[in-house]
């Protein structure tokens, strides 16, 4: 049985102050790029395997990318995805 006590200000239901190891507005970066990304692949005529091979990424990183697994997948990796199927020039998303 634990002992701690929650402060007196404290609820229950209160989520923690902070997390170690997460950091949201890096989590908030790769869903925004994840959306774009996948929209780009559903209207592109490219396959997952050519797009692994222009972003110089295993098959499995684009895999786990439509499969929505972030966690996997570093903002720098979803921009290398990015630009390997975005060739009309325009500006990379936040």
């Amino acid at each position: 049985m634990s002992t701690a006590r929650l402060p007196a200000y404290a609820e229950p239901t209160d989520p923690p102050r902070s997390s170690p190891g997460l950091d949201v507005r890096d989590l908030e970066k790769r869903t925004r790029l994840m959306r774009i990304i996948t929209r780009l692949i559903a209207v592109s005529d490219l396959g997952s395997r050519e797009i692994a091979r222009r972003a110089g990424l295993p098959m499995q990183k684009i895999s786990d990318l439509l499969s929505g697994k972030l966690e996997h997948l570093s903002v720098d990796e979803l921009r290398l995805v990015y630009h390997s199927i975005d060739t009309s020039g325009t500006p990379t998303p936040p």
